[in-house]
């Protein structure tokens, strides 16, 4: 039989002190691999494999092409792009965003699931928002084990909260505590990955490697939403896995439900912003005018751009009341609950 040798980790603001907490404990004869997805900007610099490798006697590396799965060996995600898990193998791919991430938890958790079933371990780990949700529902759907860090552990509550409520993971936990779980879990005689055919999971595994048959395939998984991708403005296609609703674009960009409010909320900010510059720009352009109106004797005209200067000032007031006041319109989702 099979054995429980592969441990997923996802984590995003607070995360590198949590997944330093996590690793520190751990043997060097561990027999897992373990990889790692941190969110990070794109343009960041590749040093969390150093700072990993300095707090723990697990050999630490940074993903470079293609990787075989070793027992012992944490694999950390490079900056903007994917890991992924196929067959023995971990390979990075920069696939379409998910979440507005790349890497992103989701991808990592999704192709481990779908490549290795029960041998896989989930970890869930600080951070805001939802991304790793829609992966750990994966990873539980196919056998895997599921361990979120206590949210009131969690520097940032959002991951771990949300994660709990989509997936119902097997243990809650400070992250201090789950080495200790992980080295009993590790090395658990567990069933074969099962065939399922087909496998709603191969399409999605398959965009995220950029695969022209995947991504040119006139069917896309779900169902049209109505609704459409802050990424390339295309409609979004809803997926139900297990209960846990998820999004997903024509060209493959992914989304949750609360990362996809947040998006919007980020939008909607940004167009407030620009109408009021218009209309800022507007009321200064129809002074300007009303004041050369005034001086070539033109009262009538004058006095128009005076009141279209005025309306101006009173709609950018409106926008700037919304802007100040309206905690909806700055970005701020809730970071708690299932919105799916």
């Amino acid at each position: 039989m099979a054995q429980r040798d592969v441990i997923v980790v996802g984590a995003s603001a607070g995360g590198v002190e949590a997944i330093t907490k996590l690793l520190s404990p751990l043997p060097a004869d561990l027999q897992a691999c373990i990889l790692v997805v941190l969110h990070t900007p794109a343009t960041a610099v590749n040093a969390l494999a150093t700072i990993l490798g300095r707090a723990t006697d697990l050999k630490v590396v940074g993903a470079t092409g293609e990787i075989r799965l070793t027992p012992g060996t944490v694999i950390v995600a490079h900056p903007d792009h994917h890991l992924l898990v196929v067959d023995g193998d971990v390979i990075l791919t920069r696939g379409p965003r998910e979440n507005g991430h790349r890497p992103a938890v989701d991808v990592l958790f999704r192709s481990a699931a779908r490549a290795l079933g029960p041998r896989v371990i989930g970890v869930v780990l600080s951070g805001a928002l939802d991304d790793g949700s829609a992966g750990l529902v994966s990873v539980k759907s196919r056998g895997g084990f599921a361990v979120v860090q206590d949210p009131q552990d969690a520097l940032h509550a959002g991951m771990p909260t949300n994660a709990i409520a989509a997936a119902k993971p097997d243990l809650v936990l400070p992250v201090a505590d789950i080495p200790a779980a992980l080295v009993e879990l590790v090395g658990a005689e567990v069933p074969d990955p099962p065939v399922i055919d087909p496998d709603p999971l191969a399409e999605e595994v398959a965009m995220a490697r950029m695969d022209r048959a995947a991504l040119q395939a006139p069917d896309r998984p779900g169902q049209a939403a109505g609704l459409s991708c802050p990424d390339c403005h295309g409609p979004l296609f809803a997926i139900d896995e297990h209960g846990y609703v998820r999004y997903r674009c024509r060209v493959g960009h992914a989304w949750s439900a609360q990362s996809l409010l947040a998006e919007h909320d980020a939008a909607l900010e940004s167009a407030l912003w620009m109408g009021l510059r218009s209309l800022e720009e507007k009321a200064a352009l129809a002074g300007d005018m009303g004041k050369r109106a005034a001086e070539r004797g033109q009262p009538l005209a004058a006095g128009r751009f005076s009141e279209l200067a005025a309306e101006a000032h009173d709609a950018a007031e409106l926008i700037r009341r919304m802007l100040v006041e309206e905690a909806g319109f700055t970005g701020n989702a809730p970071e708690s609950g299932d919105l799916s």
